[in-house]
């Protein structure tokens, strides 16, 4: 067999989704993230689908190791190489105070301390003419230094290199010379726009992260070499598409939500195999529950990213698809404050030790830990029967932590806190969902919520309730989602630079030849790293009024004349803010290249599982709250339920991986490709 593999390495559990194109078979696995080496769960994960690394062609990977070690500053030593005079960069960041009535307000400290920024005499202008030469000799004296510090990684940002990055090019191959041991990164080779501030933060994180990714990748291509494996080895980048080993190697910031963005590249291929025009992507797994959209068959690319958020955080300049996370996963931890006022995460149990009821030394109680009391989960068919979930620990500690301090006791009152855990978790997560609908000016109404990840389904009808959104669906497979998406990603890659003009007829001209340069340098890109022949573009330009400061990102591909530009940054403008002036002049601040490369993709009808015989019919007690409380419900076997098969709630639909769960006076379906579809409200 010649499997296509897929990895997710999710908070709590790493998930493997393997494919063979000549016998369409699939298999699904599921194993606990090992945090002491990622490698051992993913080699777990190959022997509980009983496939050998060595019968794998591709394996495409996905991994949070990248934001985790951002977030957990648990980096390299790094530092930072700049020009003379602009030491503090990082540290005057924007100058801005985000939170202006929060009177103890503090952002986060920059990656690289004071003592570790270092300047070098060079210099060039905006008109991209050298004031002064690059000093090689105190660039020398100064990798000495580094040596001396036993820094691991160096990043280099020099003034307006964007518009010439010689001199960049030149202090890193310089660097890398007298340091070879030493991770070396310049801002030119991640983003040739303008804005300072943005290019050194970047610089900075894609430094701070370099050691320990290429460490990673290193060794879980010699590990899987070792196992017999032969094939490609490609990694989920965070703009939505497959990177290549060497430029993931070189550019590992691309990485920054890698886990996640495989969820929304088969939320948008679903969606259009199934007619949906516009879908909420959903994803709520052990950690983290996670928000994007996919609009007219497209999801959203931000070119700015900020690491744990815009108020607190800092910015990378690196393109990732528009989504919203929130510390709100089935491991998140339920804890009372000094007022014993209830909150839900965003600490969070992971994989080890995991919520109470996994029976591995959890002490604090979850969101999975409540599901369970309501009944909502089965504690002896979890994962498929592969792990028995503890009720009567996790009551317990509920109990003891959450509903005792509160002064509520007996079953009942177990019950409500559980409950009230679920509540508190359901509104953070509708939160997650209006910022990248409502803020963008979209009514959630309009949409379909499409939920996976193992917690995803079992929240979805919920999330609908609070957002008013009348169709819920579940595609096949949830638990293991996002390695379904990274099967069915293309090879991409994302070029950007500055381009200040106004809107009129010869600028528009120019633009096509700067789209025309790219093209020819994507082009290429993609053909060494993936031998793609055949390569297709879009193109995007950040747009504003004159005298504005904040730019929208406009899509014109196709667009070769004034006229048009001008309606397509009017209508973004408009959706955007409410109104546009049709005689306000325009201009153009950047210019955005995507290419992709086409892959050999899965037939999406093929991967739900061998449909089994349909299972006698089961019934438990499921708490729902609002809606009748602790109620009688029908539990059904997913595996066993054919396309076209129809019922009315309440219902509990059990598989591999993940439940979901259909509130009383709602009815579902299965639809043709097997995935569910909750009508919420329709007797």
């Amino acid at each position: 067999m010649s499997y296509v593999v897929a990895v997710d390495i999710g908070g709590t559990f790493t998930d493997l989704v393997a494919f063979d194109h000549d016998s369409q078979n699939v298999i699904y696995t599921k194993s606990p993230t090992t945090y002491g080496n990622f490698v051992d769960g993913i080699l777990e994960c190959f022997a509980k689908a009983r496939v050998q690394p060595a019968d794998a062609t591709f394996l495409n990977h996905g991994t949070t190791l990248v934001i985790n070690s951002l977030i957990q500053r648990r980096g390299a030593r790094t530092a930072l190489v700049t020009s003379k005079g602009f030491r503090d960069v990082l540290e005057i960041a924007r100058g801005n105070r985000p939170d202006p009535f929060d009177l103890y307000y503090q952002r986060d400290e920059p990656l690289i301390p004071r003592e570790l920024r270092f300047e070098v005499p060079e210099r060039m202008d905006a008109k991209n003419e050298v004031i002064t030469p690059l000093d090689t000799a105190a660039l020398e004296a100064l990798a000495a230094e580094l040596k001396d510090l036993g820094v691991e990684a160096v990043g280099v940002f020099f003034m307006n290199s964007y518009l010439n990055p010689g001199h960049e090019e030149q202090a890193a191959e310089t660097l890398r010379r007298l340091l070879p041991e030493t991770y070396v990164t310049f801002s030119t080779e991640l983003t040739r726009e303008w804005y300072e501030y943005e290019r050194s933060s970047t610089v900075a994180a894609n430094a701070y992260v370099g050691p320990q990714v290429n460490t990673y990748i290193r060794r879980l291509e010699s590990e899987m070499q070792g196992k017999g494996f032969d094939g490609s080895l490609f990694m989920m980048g965070s703009n939505g598409g497959l990177l290549s080993v060497d430029r993931t190697c070189r550019q590992p910031i691309g990485l920054v939500e890698s886990g996640p963005i495989g969820g929304c590249i088969g939320a948008g291929a679903y969606a259009g195999a199934l007619g949906f025009d516009n879908v909420v992507a959903f994803d709520m797994g052990g950690t983290t529950a996670k928000s994007a959209l996919v609009e007219n068959g497209r999801f959203s690319v931000e070119s700015v990213y900020y690491v744990n958020g815009y108020v607190k955080g800092f910015p990378i300049k690196s393109p990732v698809i528009d989504i919203v996370e929130v510390g709100s996963g089935g491991g998140s931890i339920a804890w009372l404050d000094d007022q014993k006022r209830l909150h839900v995460g965003p600490q969070s149990a992971g994989s080890t030790p995991g919520p109470v009821c996994y029976g591995n030394g959890g002490t604090e109680p979850t969101i999975t830990d409540a599901n369970l009391i309501l009944g909502r989960l089965n504690a002896s068919r979890f994962l498929g029967g592969e792990m028995t979930l503890d009720i009567e620990a996790a009551r317990r500690t509920l109990a003891e932590k959450i509903a005792e301090p509160l002064g509520y006791g007996g079953d009942e009152g177990l019950i409500r806190m559980a409950d009230g855990i679920v509540s508190i978790a359901t509104v953070i997560m509708a939160g997650a969902i209006r910022r990248v609908s409502v803020e963008h000016g979209l009514d959630p109404r309009d949409f379909v919520l499409f939920c996976y990840g193992g917690g995803g389904p079992l929240h979805a009808r919920a999330l609908a309730h609070e957002l008013s959104i009348p169709t819920v669906v579940i595609p096949p497979e949830p638990g293991n989602f996002s390695a379904i998406g990274m099967l069915l990603a293309d090879a991409r890659l994302d070029l950007s630079k500055t381009f200040v003009g106004m809107l009129e007829g010869a600028t528009v001209g120019e633009i096509q030849g700067q789209f025309a340069e790219m093209e020819y340098e994507a082009a290429a890109a993609l053909a060494a790293e993936f031998g793609a022949s055949e390569v297709t573009f879009e193109h995007h330009a950040e747009m504003r009024y004159r005298g504005q400061r904040h730019n929208i990102k406009v899509p014109v591909s196709g667009l070769a004349d004034e006229r048009a530009i001008r309606a397509a940054f009017e209508h973004d403008y408009k959706r955007r803010y409410g109104h546009a002036d049709p005689k306000a002049a325009a201009e153009f601040q950047a210019l955005h290249l995507s290419a992709f490369a086409r892959q050999r993709r899965p037939d999406i009808a093929r991967l739900p599982r061998a449909q089994a015989s349909a299972g006698s019919e089961a019934k438990r007690p499921v708490y729902f709250g609002g809606a009748g409380g602790m109620v009688e419900t029908r539990i059904y076997d997913r595996d066993g339920l054919a396309p076209g098969f129809t019922a009315a709630g309440p219902a509990v639909i059990e598989e591999y991986g993940s439940t979901t769960l259909v509130w009383p006076g709602d009815r579902f379906e299965i639809g043709p490709m097997r995935e569910i579809r909750i009508q919420c409200g329709v007797k």
